[in-house]
């Protein structure tokens, strides 16, 4: 589960090579033949890949089958040459052929732009990450507290270990995985392909191309394995409250332990890796207290409705029709006597042929054997699933339709994505006016069909076009007063997601909350890392760098965490005590970001999405394709902060 050397003790036959690269993705193999031969002819016409229908990952190219297999035979070639010359190390394609491989393997222009980001993950190194070891005479002052214990936690912790840095990693649960860890409902999985869904140095021979909450908590488990992070976590630990002493420059911070008991823990830097999606959001509805059946959120899904039989016949209620709603529900319509969804709004959900697919014994071999084969497949998916999409989320102000799209191409996307739909629906003209959405696709977060729109035509299924009013003992009364019964109401109705560092009371330098000096719903931050008056407190995960056009968050969270540890060397190199962005500098940035926003189909009047709070300011998306917030935080500058030296 960790990366493998490319150095076999023993040669494979010939034929074990040629049956694995047959199950290679054509674009990913001629990039990888390109850089084993340094032949360029393989960059002819001849060979070029169409570009991806929507968002799969074009396995054959679009390419004819023999000109496929004239791929394949000579990358049987390459890799035995390889063999021959005793598998010397790889030699990563430079920044220029990278880019120039981008372009032609996508079948379409790759900006220029994304080639230095692009050759990093080509390369399998995220530079500059790693903290340098902490001088001696600072080793009992420079010490962190972080909160929370999924991934980026877990990404943090890992580095101030290798530098010696003291640090506590405090975590409510027992385990670590965070979200991962609490949300165990049937179905939960990812909508990011799973080779891009991982921790660039921690491989993982996944069993299907989306990856299915199981498998992933149980990568996570193994990262802390590997890297002993249960060593350095306080379990069963919540943070009540944090505040910044001045004088001291320090945090104190206040936590409950599992037997209720409470102390105050201290650290000169304070790291939030708490996440946005982890404080349930339920409805406050009358009659929630009278509700005689089982009655929860799909994060608190109760695992003894996972045993056999546990669901035969009971009538079952969905609250929401989002992501969690979208994975339970097929998952358990054969398991349930009847099951009646309540829907607000419809999703756009697109296909995705591999949702379901397993990876195949053939890929992991190319995986862990090819050299090179793993990073540009992850370069290949963070093309398709990251930024491909950004550009077509601009408003054109010129555009004629007021609701359904937002530009031409934004128009064409919806008719495709209705046309799918049609097909999958059939005849039920009942259910396509109710899954037809009257807003721009990609105004929430696309959904990728993981079987919803068959389940929809199951005769046990109903969909019901709009939302609850009221619960009562028996079951549901929904907004037009028609009262259906049930025996268990999962409310899958999103988190708390525009209330950052919630429900912690952090207090910083002037005595202010960050709910005083933000508001409830209005968080922002610098990079949506760190803000003025909370001097060394790091926020991951923080407002406006969650992801609306798709992508990885874990490539995100590693972007964040290359800044904070630039930001710790920064402290160590210059004995630092303190270090607080600047006021001007923050509002000068998240300036940008609202203007950027009211460009884009997020803050589009046609719908409501988690993104946005009450006043319709959009809180939790980041406006920047990812390669810009990138090249944003790949280093610190001094001169964006206020830096005091370390008091001795």
């Amino acid at each position: 589960m960790t990366s493998v050397s490319l150095r076999p003790e023993t040669r494979p036959a010939t034929s074990e090579i040629r049956a694995a690269v047959a199950a290679g993705n054509i674009p990913t193999l001629l990039a990888v033949l390109v850089e084993m031969t340094g032949d360029r002819r393989w960059l002819g016409d001849r060979f070029r890949p169409t570009r991806s229908r929507g968002m799969d990952d074009n396995s054959t190219g679009g390419l004819p089958e023999d000109v496929q297999a004239e791929i394949r035979d000579a990358v049987v070639d390459a890799l035995e040459d390889w063999y021959e010359q005793g598998s010397p190390d790889r030699e990563p394609a430079d920044e220029e052929l990278v880019a120039a491989l981008m372009s032609f393997t996508a079948g379409e222009t790759v900006p220029p732009e994304f080639g230095p980001m692009m050759s990093e993950i080509v390369r399998g190194d995220l530079r500059g990450t790693h903290l340098p070891a902490l001088p001696a005479e600072l080793g009992s002052t420079m010490t962190a507290l972080v909160i929370g214990a999924g991934v980026a936690g877990m990404l943090i912790s890992t580095q101030l270990a290798e530098a010696g840095i003291e640090h506590t990693v405090l975590e409510k649960n027992d385990e670590v995985g965070g979200s991962w860890y609490e949300n165990q409902y049937p179905g939960a999985g990812v909508d990011t392909p799973s080779y891009l869904y991982s921790i660039s140095s921690f491989d993982h021979d996944w069993s299907t191309h989306f990856g299915k909450r199981d498998e992933v908590q149980g990568y996570l488990q193994a990262f802390a394995d590997r890297h002993s992070v249960r060593d350095r976590v306080r379990f069963g630990t919540e943070v009540l409250s944090a505040t910044y002493d001045s004088a001291a420059q320090h945090w104190e911070v206040r936590v409950r332990y599992r037997d209720g008991s409470e102390s105050t823990l201290t650290s000169r830097i304070l790291i939030s890796a708490v996440g946005i999606l982890n404080r349930p959001k339920l409805p406050q509805l009358a009659g929630m207290d009278t509700f005689t059946g089982r009655m929860f959120h799909s994060a608190d899904w109760p695992t003894e409705l996972d045993e056999p039989g546990a669901l035969a016949g009971k009538r079952v209620a969905i609250v929401g029709s989002g992501a969690s709603a979208m994975q339970i529900g097929p998952a358990i319509a054969d398991k349930v006597g009847s099951m009646t969804i309540f829907q607000r709004s419809p999703q756009w959900i697109a296909p995705n042929d591999d949702y379901f697919a397993p990876v195949g014994d053939g890929v992991h071999w190319l995986m862990n054997n090819l050299p090179g084969y793993r990073e540009w497949y992850r370069a290949r998916l963070s093309w398709i699933f990251n930024d491909k999409v950004h550009s077509t989320l601009h408003v054109d102000p010129e555009w004629p339709e007021p609701t359904a799209s937002i530009n031409a191409v934004n128009h064409g996307h919806r008719e495709f994505y209705l046309r799918y739909m049609r097909a999958e629906l059939g005849d039920r003209d009942d259910l396509i006016e109710l899954s037809t959405p009257d807003y721009p696709p990609f105004g929430k977060r696309m959904l990728l069909d993981n079987g919803w729109f068959r389940m929809l035509r199951q005769p046990n299924v109903e969909l019901v076009g709009h939302g609850v009013d009221s619960v009562t003992a028996t079951g549901l009364v929904d907004s037009t007063g028609r009262a259906h019964d049930f025996d268990i109401i999962v409310f899958a109705t999103g988190f708390h997601s525009d209330r950052y560092l919630y429900p912690m009371d952090v207090v910083g330098r002037s005595g202010k909350t960050t709910v005083e000096a933000w508001g409830d719903h209005d968080a922002y931050a610098y990079l949506g890392i760190t803000a003025p008056d909370f001097p060394n407190l790091f926020i991951l995960t923080g407002p406006n760098t969650a992801l609306g056009h798709g992508g990885s968050f874990i490539s995100i969270l590693e972007y964040q965490v290359r800044y904070v540890c630039d930001a710790i060397r920064a402290m160590i190199d210059n004995r630092l005590g303190a270090l607080e962005v600047r006021r001007e500098v923050t509002e000068e940035y998240n300036d940008a970001v609202d203007r950027a926003h009211a460009k884009m189909v997020w803050t589009h009047p046609a719908m409501t999405n988690w993104y946005r709070n009450p006043e319709g300011r959009v809180v939790a998306v980041l406006p920047w394709r990812i390669v810009d917030y990138w090249a944003k935080t790949r280093r610190v500058d001094l001169a964006d902060f206020h830096a005091e030296p370390l008091d001795p």
